[in-house]
């Protein structure tokens, strides 16, 4: 049961971190920003980006 948590928290927080991604970069779009990354720049900032959610889940 506790892996099965985990591994629901873990989906969760990768799923918010691409929606907050994707989010700033349409708005900074908005802003009149272009910001092309790189494949491996985007998955370093979703992996930072779902451990920073998945520290906010924490109590």
């Amino acid at each position: 049961m506790k892996y099965i948590i985990g591994l629901i928290n873990l989906i969760l927080s990768l799923v918010v971190s691409t929606i907050i991604i994707y989010a700033i970069n349409i708005i900074a779009g908005f802003a009149g920003a272009d910001y092309n990354f790189s494949h491996g720049e985007i998955f370093v900032v979703w992996i930072l980006m779902a451990i920073l959610v998945n520290n906010c889940f924490k109590k």
